[in-house]
């Protein structure tokens, strides 16, 4: 009688194992809209600014060191960042950005390697660290 017991009340749990799991596969959750934020950072027309650390640089036409000159900028040149890109050279991966910068006389784009600029999200944080390494020279 026991065992009869036991075999009725397992089978009657799993009876309601199995009706528990498919209602709650059955309830639908409340879907919350997905809107992109009002500045989608994809839109930019670039990646942020920049500021030289290196007291001059060219600017190269390519991501190459030996590529043609572009321009030259000098330390504390404010520029813009445009693209970045990974560039495999003699084994070692090297990061380049193409950089804008809007000097008085002309505007000058190139090429220069990463390393050479510290970057800053908005162009008021570059301007104020330009400030801070032209005061310093």
């Amino acid at each position: 009688m026991k065992i009869r017991i036991k075999h009725i009340f397992r089978q009657v749990c799993f009876a309601a194992y199995i009706c528990l799991s498919l209602t709650a596969c059955n309830l639908k959750k409340e879907e919350k809209p997905v809107s992109p934020p009002f500045t989608f950072p994809l839109s930019q027309s670039y990646i942020g600014y920049g500021v030289i650390n290196v007291s001059y640089t060219r600017l190269s036409a390519n991501t190459d060191e030996s590529g043609a000159s572009a321009g030259y900028l000098r330390q504390g040149s404010v520029v813009r960042i445009i693209e970045r890109r990974l560039v495999r050279n003699e084994g070692k991966t090297e990061t380049w950005v193409l950089v804008e910068s809007s000097a008085v006389q002309a505007s000058v784009k190139g090429w220069l390697k990463e390393s050479l600029i510290d970057i800053y999200s908005n162009e008021n944080q570059a301007i104020t660290a330009a400030n801070q390494i032209t005061n310093n020279r």
